[in-house]
């Protein structure tokens, strides 16, 4: 068979009409008409290959082919491993457009491409649009995002992290490191699929998020670069906390900004000093984290629930909802976690944080540690509610 001729009369200008409408419309949306013109791109890749009879060999031809003929008139950017891309991309996402305008092989007898548009599609603010990750592609990601995103087997943590990167305004690289440390399981393990409707459902239904719905553990802290060392102090982590701020908030969690660190406290003639203060505005309320290096103690845990009481005392003003305090510690113990405050608290959390970025087996272990924690605690407190009902006199 000849693939030059094939491709040059039929394949070839198809994808040259695609790629010429979507650069004159550049100015309009970069993102929206690129990352279309990808998929329709790999759609008509994947239309082509399917109709060859031998379709290993025949689609490297097609794939090999079309790679000369566009890098003849285009330049540099379509080497065959990206038309694989392409091809990859619609496959992953073969569902999202409805195709309602010629193009591609519907192209034949009509004048002009009309790929959609800001007129056709209606862009949208990126909480309106992340509701219908179905109806197209956000212009708030780069193709390099949706490279990204196709990495993810999982179609429902791949829509996740998809909806995030849309609403958090997540870089490619902020996305590749969400998507590296697992932070779809680790909001799985820690609350729960409801950890990942909350938003939706505060915004649709007037419900309000609770810090179990934001926080999340263990905390991945690599970026730190904090040495692997016994003697390390707290305020070293400290200060590499605050040289980091930005990926620190990152993987905090969503809407907190940073307030005060060693925040002063004083009590009669004591003084007290918070590690680090931030505000979140999505859950209206400060938070106060404790940097603990080593096991976590029932100590650790009552000076954290007195911090919080006496910040209510002093700087709650109205309007904010009830303080919320987290120590962070590099050995989450399972015995304090379940006999103390922790174990009922609404207020008072503890994660543990990782200094180095974990394989994906030590993280796998790491959320199936907290899963099984979180399932112990909800039991324990299903059977002390079962008790107290039984126990409970009978009305006369």
């Amino acid at each position: 068979m000849d693939y030059e001729m094939t491709i040059g009369g039929t394949l070839f200008d198809r994808v040259v009409q695609i790629l010429e409408h979507a650069r004159s419309n550049v100015v309009q949306s970069v993102n929206t008409n690129m990352v279309t013109a990808y998929w329709l791109i790999g759609r008509e890749i994947v239309v082509e290959i399917q109709g060859g009879e031998e379709r290993a060999e025949y689609g490297k031809q097609v794939i090999e082919t079309l790679s000369l003929q566009l890098t003849e008139q285009y330049g540099k950017g379509f080497s065959a491993q990206t038309l694989w891309n392409f091809r990859q991309f619609y496959q992953v996402y073969a569902k999202r457009l409805n195709i309602l305008f010629p193009t591609g092989r519907e192209f034949a007898g009509i004048s002009k491409l009309s790929l959609p548009g800001r007129e056709s599609q209606g862009v949208q603010s990126p909480h309106e649009e992340h509701r219908g990750l179905q109806q197209g592609f956000s212009p708030q990601l780069s193709w390099s995002h949706y490279r990204a995103l196709m990495r993810v087997s999982r179609p429902a943590a791949r829509e996740f992290y998809e909806r995030e990167a849309i609403e958090c305004g997540w870089s490619k690289t902020q996305l590749e490191r969400q998507i590296q440390t697992s932070y779809y399981d680790r909001i799985i393990a820690h609350h729960g699929e409801q950890g990942l409707l909350a938003p939706d459902r505060e915004r649709l239904a007037g419900e309000k998020l609770t810090p179990i719905d934001v926080l999340k553990s263990p905390m991945v802290l690599e970026f730190l670069n904090l040495p692997d060392d016994p003697n390390l102090h707290e305020s070293k982590l400290e200060q590499a906390i605050i040289g980091n701020l930005q990926l620190f908030l990152l993987e905090l969690g969503k809407g907190f900004s940073f307030v005060a660190r060693q925040k002063h406290i004083r009590f009669d003639d004591d003084d007290f000093y918070v590690d680090l203060v931030f505000y979140n505005f999505i859950l209206k309320c400060f938070l106060l984290i404790d940097l603990k290096l080593g096991k976590l103690t029932h100590q650790d845990v009552g000076q954290m629930d007195g911090y919080v009481r006496l910040f209510e005392d002093q700087f709650k003003v109205p309007g904010d909802n009830p303080t919320i305090g987290l120590i962070l510690c590099s050995d989450k113990s399972e015995a304090v976690a379940k006999y103390s405050v922790l174990h009922e608290s609404k207020q008072i959390f503890a994660s543990k944080y990782l200094k180095f970025l974990p394989t994906e087996e030590e993280l796998r272990l790491e959320i199936e540690k907290e899963r099984r924690l979180i399932e112990a605690n909800m039991a324990d407190r299903k059977e002390l509610l079962s008790f107290d009902e039984n126990s409970a006199p009978n009305a006369e």
